[in-house]
């Protein structure tokens, strides 16, 4: 009697491949990330590790508090990425009569070519704590973009993503409504996604480093609180 090995399938290879990944990503990520690490981006065995946070909070000593980033993160060439961008906004102690304002926006544009497994967290969390009155508003903006060749922003790119970092340190100055905040934050992020793709669109394919991947893709990924 003979006793055949079971075949393995290319999904099945695949799968547990990508579940490798996952598991690198996420330790990555945990790596990274403790309480009060400072944020960034690294590469490590080929493997993209990028994390963004805008904490702000306000009390009665400081009663207007915010916080903005605006990040890019080039990874490259990689085999999987692990990103995560979070923005926590806390408003603390004040009075009806004297209440707090507290907002935290973050905008993370990370970029990856021919990336096979990719972990992405983004999250936001305002909180109003013993606060009647105030506002608190978190925001948290992800753009994801994924080609399936070499591809990095153009200068003329990353300069009017630059422009829109200004744009979003004045909005969080501004003292508009929250309401008013939100649709501003809204439609700013509409603009970078049309950058962004028009950016892919417009720059020249470098080398092939997914054959079997598919179209260049910008992804959003919205969260408020």
């Amino acid at each position: 009697m003979s006793h055949r090995k079971p075949r393995t399938g290319t999904v099945g290879r695949t799968a547990v491949r990508l579940g490798l990944l996952t598991t690198v990503c996420l330790t990555g990520l945990a790596t990274m990330t403790p309480a009060g690490a400072v944020t960034g981006s690294r590469i490590t065995g080929g493997v993209g590790i990028a994390v963004d946070e805008a904490r702000s909070l306000a009390n009665p000593r400081h009663r207007v508090d915010h916080d903005e980033e605006f990040t890019i993160h080039q990874l490259g060439t990689v085999v999987g990425a692990g990103v995560r961008n979070r923005a926590i906004a806390r408003s603390v102690g004040c009075s009806i009569d004297a209440p707090c304002r507290s907002i935290a926006l973050s905008f993370q544009v990370v970029t990856t070519n021919g990336v096979a497994g990719l972990n992405a967290s983004n999250t936001s969390k305002a909180v109003n704590d013993h606060c009647e009155g105030c506002e608190t508003f978190a925001g948290a903006y992800q753009f994801i973009v994924s080609t399936p060749f070499r591809f990095t922003l153009s200068p003329s790119t990353r300069d009017q993503l630059a422009g829109y970092e200004g744009r979003l340190a004045a909005l969080e100055r501004s003292g508009e409504p929250i309401d008013v905040v939100k649709g501003h934050a809204d439609a700013l992020a509409a603009e970078v996604v049309s950058l962004l793709r028009q950016g892919v669109a417009a720059a020249p394919h470098g080398e092939t480093v997914d054959p079997l991947g598919s179209r260049p893709t910008v992804t959003l990924r919205r969260h408020i609180d």
